[in-house]
């Protein structure tokens, strides 16, 4: 089945993932890899031959959309110059990428889990990415990254609502994801499992963060319409901080 030749690509590559020296000199980072593999391979055990026996005809959808490449782009922008002043992040790129390859492999999953058609496109990059700007988790709970994404993109398929016509989720599948588990991790007070306080401290360490982030939005904002909304808002701030 074509279906799950496509998914199995991505749990194949998650697997190589696991391989990798970094990954395997960490048991538990490496068998965080093995048992997310683990999870969508039983996923697609009981999702397949059961779409088989009711004569479901899976299919995929590629529709790029502007809004996801561009964003990908721009993040991708933002972790160069970070990790440019704070080397960590070049360090832990190769997870994020792996994140990327669960991520697919977990999309196609879960809409097809849905619906006979899967809409393929660049949204896994923007969500792995927001994701990963605010919170990696140590690799001793890598897992922990694994079920955060998994959370986002449960409540993006999930948790939906009709604007003006439209079906579409209800929130933004990284800051929900975020929420979640920043609470759970405040509450339980475990924040030390995690990079987040050094994320939060090194994100000031290149000169004029904010002003780079906000320059590269621009073409972005320029393309769907909101750049006058954005620079309205940033002369407003401004001119309060002078007063």
């Amino acid at each position: 089945m074509r279906g799950f030749s496509i998914a199995f690509v991505f749990m194949f590559g998650l697997v190589l993932f696991g391989l990798i020296d970094r990954v395997r000199a960490n048991p538990r980072l490496f068998w965080s890899f093995m048992g997310a593999a683990a999870v969508l391979l039983a996923w697609s055990a009981v999702l397949f031959p059961s779409a088989w026996r009711r004569g479901r005809r899976l299919t995929l959808e590629f529709v790029p959309r502007p809004q996801h490449y561009l964003q990908a782009c721009l993040q991708t922008a933002i972790f160069a110059y970070w990790g440019w002043y704070w080397r960590q992040v070049y360090d832990w790129y190769y997870l994020v990428i792996a994140q990327l390859v669960f991520a697919y492999a977990f999309d196609l999953l879960l809409s097809w889990s849905r619906r006979n058609t899967c809409t393929l496109g660049f949204l896994p990059f923007p969500i792995v990415f927001s994701t990963n700007l605010f919170l990696w988790f140590k690799p001793d709970w890598f897992y922990f990254q694994f079920m955060m994404l998994a959370l986002g993109f449960a409540a993006k398929e999930l948790i939906r609502w009709n604007k003006q016509g439209r079906d579409t989720h209800l929130f933004n599948p990284s800051s929900f994801s975020l929420m979640v588990f920043s609470v759970a991790l405040i509450l339980t007070g475990t924040t030390d499992i995690t990079w987040g306080k050094e994320i939060a401290i090194t994100q000031f360490y290149p000169p004029h963060m904010y002003a780079f982030i906000f320059l590269i939005g621009l073409p972005a904002q320029y393309l769907f319409g909101v750049t006058t909304m954005t620079m309205s808002a940033v002369v407003t701030t401004y001119l309060f901080g002078l007063a």
